[in-house]
């Protein structure tokens, strides 16, 4: 199980439980999408193709916003793994918005209207930055808690993989180690700073609905630029592999629930056997200019 550094004795601050054995370290991947990549790239989808690349706009933007809820209190963190931790931390989701930008703009080519929901994405990110910054911390464990969901879904499910083209998948393998690397920094952070219950669960309600609000909001502009090649069999189809009985989103609710438990913590489910079976693997994908590893991080 992982260890815990949340002395109930002594008055000190919950500190890190991220596993020992798990290493929070960026790696630039340099992934690139050309002709191989097919339109519709998960399971010849129109639907769920499109609700993935709109996930995949949100990143960027999104991961700065995460950054920034977390370095707003770094100053204020006495235990040195997590400071460790946090440092990890920062350096994965730079790494995340670059290789998305690359997938951003593969589907900005295909005539997908990308800059103008970066554009509306960071207006309304910008408006959230006006909430109290512990508030911005409980909404970035909520979203860290979804995509750290995800990311074990897609580790765990081989037909989930295997939907994904070839060109596509190793993007979102890497993506999804590394969000269960740093699946709990964030959390550990809210904990340490006195976050309460109330404050995380009230956010995962709120941060859901709009996630799910502006998920749909982009992949339905995509759709409707593409409108040309719409089915509403195929759309039926796609509905229903990520919401009908063991769909990729359905099978997710009762790890969502799961963060209502008062005593909830990421690393309660300890998937470190998934990182390590598919960690060697997405080795093999780094691209020869960045095998010595990249330092650059977000500002």
């Amino acid at each position: 199980m992982p260890t815990s550094t949340t002395p109930s004795s002594t008055g000190r601050r919950p500190g890190s439980r991220t596993p020992d054995t798990v290493a929070i370290k960026p790696q630039r991947m340099g992934f690139t999408f050309g002709a191989d990549v097919p339109r519709y790239w998960v399971a010849d989808n129109y639907l769920i193709s499109h609700t993935m690349n709109a996930l995949s706009v949100l990143f960027p933007e999104g991961e700065q916003f995460f950054v920034d809820s977390v370095r707003a209190f770094r100053d204020r963190i006495d235990d040195p793994k997590l400071k460790e931790d946090i440092r990890g931390f920062i350096g994965q989701e730079a790494m995340h918005s670059l290789e998305h930008d690359a997938m951003n703009a593969h589907v900005r080519a295909l005539g997908m209207p990308i800059d103008d929901m970066e554009r509306d994405l960071k207006v309304l990110l910008d408006t959230v930055r006006r909430l109290p910054k512990r508030h911005q911390l409980a909404i970035t464990c909520a979203l860290e808690h979804i995509t750290a969901m995800m990311a074990d879904m897609l580790l765990e499910r081989d037909d989930i993989r295997e939907d994904m083209h070839e060109s596509m998948r190793p993007l979102w393998v890497w993506h999804a180690i590394e969000e269960t690397e740093h699946k709990a920094v964030a959390f550990d952070v809210f904990r340490h700073v006195g976050g309460t219950y109330a404050e995380r669960t009230a956010y995962l309600v709120i941060s859901t609905a709009m996630l799910g609000v502006v998920t749909t909001w982009f992949s339905g502009r995509m759709m409707l630029r593409d409108r040309r090649n719409f089915s509403l069999r195929d759309a039926g189809r796609g509905l229903w592999r990520m919401w009908g009985r063991n769909g990729a989103f359905s099978s997710l609710i009762p790890t969502w629930v799961a963060y209502f438990k008062p005593g909830y913590h990421p690393w309660d489910k300890d998937n470190r056997d998934l990182i390590a079976r598919f960690k060697a693997d997405i080795q093999t994908h780094i691209a020869p200019e960045y095998r010595n590893g990249n330092r650059r991080t977000l500002q």
